[in-house]
């Protein structure tokens, strides 16, 4: 017996709906994969990312976890983006953080949360660093929404640091990594102009008020 069959029956909706659009769209799909985006975002299933930006199966590549963080330890993210870049040959990188993301806020939280404070330690020094300007921002609202923009910013430097984006670059890899941030209230999705495509775009990222 199948267990959740409202899942399956929704399933069985779905491809039904593709395949009378797109007669044959899954034979394709199954021999080959060519993306050109990759899309390094959260966890939260209020943001789906190929709803988002109205992308079908197989346009776009997908990572996503607690808080949509690039560390330089997590070898998933990282090989992730070395396929991406070394074997799908991506052109483009999206960091792509939410207004409201609960990762952020327990990051800024004066209080324990158990083993997720660990993965959340960068986001929680982002905060500290950035601390008292944030707090001349009207209300809690504001300051979460300014720290989720802040986090995009820290991730679009630590993706662009990593040894494969450096080395894309190096062999001269058409590779842009951009920052955008969605709003769940609305479903919106917005350019922060925090893109990078060289060195030089990266150490002048760097250097703006981002880093706090």
């Amino acid at each position: 017996m199948k267990t959740l069959p409202e899942l399956f029956q929704k399933n069985e909706e779905w491809r039904r709906d593709i395949e009378l659009d797109n007669p044959g769209f899954f034979k394709t799909l199954e021999n080959q994969q060519s993306p050109r985006f990759l899309w390094i975002g959260c966890a939260d299933s209020r943001v789906p990312a190929n709803q988002i930006v109205g992308l079908m199966p197989g346009e776009l590549f997908v990572h996503r976890n607690v808080a949509n963080l690039v560390n330089h330890t997590d070898l998933n993210l990282l090989s992730v983006l070395q396929f991406a870049v070394d074997v799908l040959k991506v052109e483009h990188i999206m960091v792509v953080g939410h207004y409201g993301c609960g990762g952020v806020r327990a990051a800024m939280e004066d209080q324990p949360h158990g083993l997720i404070d660990n993965w959340l330690r960068q986001v929680r020094e982002l905060y500290l660093r950035n601390r008292k300007a944030l707090a001349e921002l009207p209300d809690d609202g504001a300051r979460l929404d300014r720290m989720c923009e802040l986090n995009v910013a820290r991730q679009v430097i630590n993706v662009a640091n990593t040894t494969v984006v450096q080395e894309a670059w190096r062999r001269e890899q058409p590779l842009s990594i951009h920052g955008w941030i969605y709003s769940i209230a609305n479903g919106k999705l917005s350019d922060l102009d925090l893109g990078v495509q060289t060195n030089q775009e990266l150490r002048d990222l760097e250097a703006d008020s981002y880093e706090g």
